[in-house]
């Protein structure tokens, strides 16, 4: 099955927790501290792998969570980093943020990757907060919580010459004689509703991947019939090879269904009207077709005098090799990189710059009860770093609390001793600063 849509959650590993530890040996009185730092958590790494050609695996697989760090040790060790965790996905898979919509990183070189989640830093042990004035310290933080958000993975098929036109033309007829591909063919419109891929030797020692892409309808640029679907797919192709049935077997007129088509191609992509493009005249076999193509030669002259026309019949392989020579041709004259010109670029690494409002001393209060529930990022973000089991640690709290005036405001709203404040999911009793200092 080929499955060429996903969404995943990722998320970094935690840091590992700082360790409270003290120097003891014999002959070294009064050791100090020698808690060691909290390893790095792994990081999520997404990695282009040629060798794929589908996002099936992540239809089972929809979580990916890299290790944490591990916890600092005594002796003034630092924890071990952890292992970062690759995933492989396919060359032309489109990463999406679900929250943001913005466009993470368009996955295309084999061995390309893109960290995805970072993990959290490492808390520090008691040895970083030695001071003079504090030697032993029984203060250490909390490791750092990883990245983790919702990704859409969109896959843009990377194929060489792609093949569009209506449904029913031939296209997947094509495929399957002039390459080992044996794509589903029946006598009904959207046989094909997914790619196929087949590598396509020309016979003179060149090849190139070509793709049955499914087939358009008027409004496809808007979503109608298989849409996006298959549109998604045509960005990626270095060349197009237009297949019209030229004996009308659908009741259809091939200079309409070709014009039809090159404008759902320009509605979705302004750029899909400049790629390079070759009509394949197909059903040349069947009667009226002689008759058909003189017309759409001299309709599409006026148009597009570009535009090569290349009779064909993919049922008696008449025409067939010569198609191929000239594709082959073709791609020969165009820069390897062409099939990726139309995607918006985004740089693999991204800088996150502090936010000056996480660390400003800006709060507020409100009511829940009998309680005084306190909203401050600054003070969120200092218990859930610092290990508040230690007595330091909460005399650490409480001076940042007084100090961001967060004392006095309390005692104007009326709190008292013993009032109950709560701060995320940390729950205390207000006691005046005199009875701690």
């Amino acid at each position: 099955m080929f499955v060429d849509k996903a969404k995943i959650y990722v998320k970094g590993g935690d840091g590992g927790d700082g360790l409270i530890a003290f120097r003891r040996e014999k002959y070294v009185p009064e050791g100090g501290p020698a808690g060691g730092d909290g390893g790095k958590g792994g990081d999520v790494i997404f990695r282009v792998d040629e060798g794929l050609r589908t996002l099936m695996d992540f239809r089972y697989q929809r979580h990916f969570k890299a290790d944490r760090g591990i916890k600092g040790r005594n002796k003034s060790q630092h924890g071990a980093n952890a292992e970062n965790m690759i995933v492989r996905i396919p060359p032309g898979t489109v990463l999406i943020d679900d929250d943001t919509g913005e466009v993470l990183a368009d996955m295309v070189r084999h061995g390309q990757q893109v960290v995805v989640a970072r993990g959290g830093r490492g808390g520090r042990g008691n040895i970083r907060f030695a001071t003079p004035n504090n030697p032993a310290p029984e203060l250490a933080e909390n490791g750092e919580e990883g990245e983790e958000r919702y990704i859409v993975m969109e896959l843009k098929v990377m194929a060489d010459v792609g093949l569009v036109g209506f449904p029913s033309v031939g296209k997947s007829t094509l495929l399957s004689v002039v390459s080992a591909a044996q794509p589903k063919i029946g006598a009904y419109h959207f046989t094909t509703i997914t790619p196929n891929l087949g590598m396509v030797e020309v016979g003179d020692g060149r090849s190139f991947v070509m793709a049955d892409l499914p087939g358009l309808i008027e409004g496809a640029h808007e979503g109608v019939g298989l849409g996006h679907e298959f549109l998604r797919h045509v960005e990626r192709t270095r060349i197009i090879i237009h297949v019209v049935d030229m004996a009308g077997s659908e009741g259809r007129d091939p200079f309409e269904d070709w014009v039809k088509i090159n404008e759902e191609l320009k509605l979705y992509n302004a750029g899909l009207a400049e790629r390079p493009q070759i009509v394949a005249a197909n059903k040349m076999d069947m009667p009226e077709a002689e008759e058909n193509l003189a017309m759409f030669r001299k309709q599409v002259q006026k148009l597009r005098p570009d535009i090569e026309i290349m009779p064909i019949s993919s049922l008696t392989r008449q025409g067939v090799q010569e198609l191929l020579y000239r594709a082959a041709d073709v791609l020969d004259s165009i820069p390897q990189e062409v099939h990726v010109e139309e995607v918006v670029e985004t740089t693999e690494r991204k800088v996150y710059k502090l936010d000056k409002k996480d660390e400003d001393n800006s709060f507020t209060i409100t009511r829940d009860n009998e309680a005084y529930v306190v909203h401050s990022v600054k003070i969120e973000r200092m218990l859930k770093r610092l290990q508040m089991n230690s007595h330091e640690a909460i005399m650490k709290l409480a001076r940042t609390m007084r100090h961001m005036g967060i004392d006095d405001e309390l005692r104007k709203r009326g709190a008292v001793e013993g009032t109950i404040v709560r701060i995320a999911d940390f729950e205390f009793e207000f006691v005046e600063s005199s009875s701690l200092f």
